[in-house]
């Protein structure tokens, strides 16, 4: 159960604004036997959970647009909101790649409803870890 914890704490830190990785945690129990189900499913709420973190800090920060420490300038905001017009809440299916985290926050700030946020981000960590199941299957055997 110590190991499911750590996966989960691993999971959701990945996904918060916190530098951390979750797949070589999610690989090492992998390699030491553990059933893909579990982790797959450990894995995947944490991460979900750490996404809905920096969804709420996005939906704080849109709060703040007035203020000068406000992350984006003007015209990167809007840049941001252009370039979220053009692709839309779509891009929340990328929620699980390098920067993912950014467009997570950036749902946050443009306010997209809460339920489809978690639909599209639960699908995109769910079949992230899948993947790496698959791989780490091929790799471990099994």
């Amino acid at each position: 159960m110590i190991a499911l914890s750590g996966l989960f704490l691993a999971a959701l830190l990945a996904a918060s604004p916190l530098p951390f990785q979750s797949e070589v945690v999610f690989l090492g129990l992998m390699a030491a036997g553990w059933e893909l189900f579990p982790l797959v499913l450990v894995a995947s709420v944490g991460n979900t959970l750490g996404s809905c973190v920096t969804y709420a800090l996005g939906r704080w920060l849109a709060d703040q647009r007035e203020h000068r420490w406000f992350p984006l300038r003007p015209a990167q905001m809007a840049r941001a909101e252009g370039w979220w017009a053009r692709w839309g809440v779509w891009l929340l299916l990328l929620s699980w790649a390098p920067m993912g985290d950014l467009i997570v926050a950036l749902s946050g700030v443009l306010r997209v409803p809460f339920a489809l946020f978690l639909l599209l981000v639960a699908i995109a960590k769910t079949g992230r870890y899948l993947v790496l199941g698959g791989l780490g299957a091929a790799v471990f055997g099994g």
